[in-house]
């Protein structure tokens, strides 16, 4: 069977000429040079015709239409998706399926944005003219200004390199580089003008610990938990008890409606360690007293960060009067995935 592969495939029989670590490195930073060059090119082309590109996306009252083909497509997938997590309704068209009825996705008031690298194959030279007879506004993202696809667009977008980071300046690298980060500078001057917020974001992203982060709060977490609570001249002995059957580790210290302090273990560590008689000491001895709080409404993101920076794994939570209502655990946050 190999044989018979090397027989109709000639290039198998060619020596693998792998590099040393060295020889990797620099091809791998010669690359990322080469892409940082076509990056630092697009400056130049962020004029007047971006701007208009811009409010042309804002003022539009229908989708967002980005088409193209081959690796400008997969480029086209990922900027729709930016887009559409953004307050911007966008969808992706194959050029190819284009013009065997995909086409019937664009409507009346779409604008439709189009990223070819040359501009001229095939498939953007029969579409372009069918998506011009439909009347909608036609964007070119494009890396040859004086290509069909450029003459034919309203807007012009240039994303032209001086040449591929591939060795043969055959694959697309640095183009495509160069289209996507067009395209994110679309999406977040977008965002810019629409005013879209983290909290809009969170809207679009409720799934997976990003979401999390960005709308789930402490009164989503503490709820659960029961509630460790003794007073201040309560004994080391009840005090423990209560620690062990509320399953937190702690306990607070509550006076009336005001939060004394809390117990931790660590508090009974340090209790054990001076060697004082236990059995005459209350909840009130031992305790910390200024205990870290959070309110019930803040998010869970930001309790975290307050454990982080306090090296603690305890939050005493509080109501919107600032009343002891629950304690919130590392466990919990850990347990929603949000770290």
């Amino acid at each position: 069977m190999q044989s018979k592969v090397r027989k109709k495939y000639p290039f198998y029989k060619k020596k693998v000429n792998l590099k040393t670590q060295e020889e990797i490195k620099r091809i791998a930073l010669q690359v990322i040079a080469d892409e940082k060059k076509a990056v630092e090119g697009l400056e130049k082309h962020i004029n007047n015709s971006f701007s208009e590109a811009v409010e042309t996306l804002f003022q539009c009252r229908g989708r967002v239409i980005i088409t193209g083909i081959g690796k400008s497509a997969n480029i086209a997938t990922k900027i729709v998706s930016t887009l559409n997590s953004t307050g911007t309704p966008a969808l992706f068209m194959h050029a190819a399926d284009a013009i065997h009825g995909d086409l019937g996705m664009i409507q009346p008031d779409d604008v439709v944005v189009c990223i070819s690298k040359s501009g001229n194959t095939p498939e953007i030279k029969v579409l372009i003219p069918l998506v011009k007879n439909f009347g909608n506004w036609l964007i070119a993202i494009v890396g040859n200004t004086e290509s069909f696809l450029a003459r034919e667009a309203d807007i012009v977008l240039d994303t032209t390199v001086d040449h591929e980071a591939c060795p043969n300046n055959l694959a697309p690298t640095s183009s495509t580089t160069a289209q996507l980060v067009m395209g994110d500078a679309l999406a977040v001057a977008l965002i810019e003008c629409r005013n879209f917020t983290a909290q809009d974001f969170a809207r679009f992203h409720p799934g997976g610990a990003l979401g999390k982060q960005l709308y789930m709060r402490v009164s989503d977490l503490y709820k659960q938990n029961e509630k460790p609570q003794v007073t201040p001249g309560t004994s080391v002995r009840d005090t423990i008890i209560e620690m062990t059957s509320k399953c937190l580790g702690c306990a607070v210290v509550v006076e009336g409606e005001s939060i004394r302090g809390i117990i931790t273990d660590g508090d009974l560590r340090r209790m054990l360690k001076s060697n004082r008689p236990t059995e005459q000491l209350t909840a009130g001895d031992i305790m910390s007293a200024h205990p870290k709080t959070i309110a019930e409404t803040e998010y869970a993101v930001n309790a975290l960060q307050l454990m982080r920076n306090n090296s603690i794994t305890q939050l005493i939570v509080v109501d919107t009067e600032g009343h002891y209502a629950g304690v919130l655990h590392l466990h919990d946050i850990l347990r929603e995935g949000i770290i």
